[in-house]
């Protein structure tokens, strides 16, 4: 089984898009990494929809989640 995932996703700061490599472990998880053009902290959120497909979701640290399901 392929444990990493490349997804694109732009930064909520800068709107940069970005390429990242998801791995299938962080799903259900949240962490930060740090944009690296601006290199403010994006809050990551990934799941997996109804299609067994990984979602990932972006955000700045600052902005509020509200997880729906």
């Amino acid at each position: 089984m392929q444990m990493l995932q490349e997804q694109c996703v732009g930064c909520p700061y800068c709107g940069e898009v970005l390429q990242v490599l998801i791995d299938h472990q962080d799903i259900g998880q949240e962490y930060i990494e740090d944009c690296q053009v601006c290199c403010k902290p994006i809050v990551f959120s990934v799941r997996v929809d109804e299609l067994g497909g990984v979602i990932v979701s972006v955000r700045d640290e600052n902005e509020s989640f509200f997880g729906g399901a």
